[in-house]
C-alpha cells in the first residue's frame, strides 16, 4: 500500500497534463436545457421543475416525453407553458415585485385546480 501511493501521486499530475488545450471541459452535473421559450435560460431547472411537480402533485413525465425532455409532443407541456405565462402576467401586476401567485396557489398539489369551494360539511 505505502508503495501505491507515491505512484498515484506523481500519476496523477500526469494524467492532468497528458490532456491538449484543445479537449473541451469535462461537463458536471446537468446538460444545459433545450427549448426554453418561458423561462428563462438562467433558470435553476431542476428546482423550478420540482416545484411544479409538486404544485401538481405529479411526475415529470406527466408534462414531458420520457427520453426527450426538450420535445413539444405532449401538450400538457404546452398547456404548462400557458400556465407559466399566465402566472407570471398576474405577479408582474403587482406593484412590489415579490410572487404572489404560483402554480401551487391554484393547484395545491391536484392536477385540475378547483373552481369552486367544496360544499360545506
Amino acid at each position: 500500500m505505502r508503495r501505491i501511493l507515491p505512484v498515484l501521486v506523481m500519476a496523477v499530475p500526469l494524467v492532468l497534463l497528458a490532456r491538449s488545450p484543445q479537449d473541451p471541459p469535462q461537463k458536471k452535473g446537468m446538460p444545459a436545457p433545450k427549448n426554453l421559450k418561458v423561462l428563462p435560460q438562467d433558470t435553476n431547472i431542476r428546482a423550478t421543475m420540482m416545484g411544479f411537480a409538486g404544485a401538481l402533485g405529479q411526475q415529470c413525465f406527466f408534462c414531458h416525453v420520457q427520453g426527450d425532455m426538450a420535445s413539444d409532443e405532449n401538450p400538457k407541456k404546452i398547456a404548462a407553458r400557458h400556465m407559466i405565462q399566465m402566472v407570471n402576467e398576474i405577479n408582474a401586476k403587482f406593484p412590489d415585485g415579490k410572487v404572489h401567485v404560483s402554480c401551487y396557489t391554484c393547484h395545491r398539489g391536484a392536477t385540475l385546480p378547483l373552481t369552486e369551494p367544496p360544499p360545506p360539511q
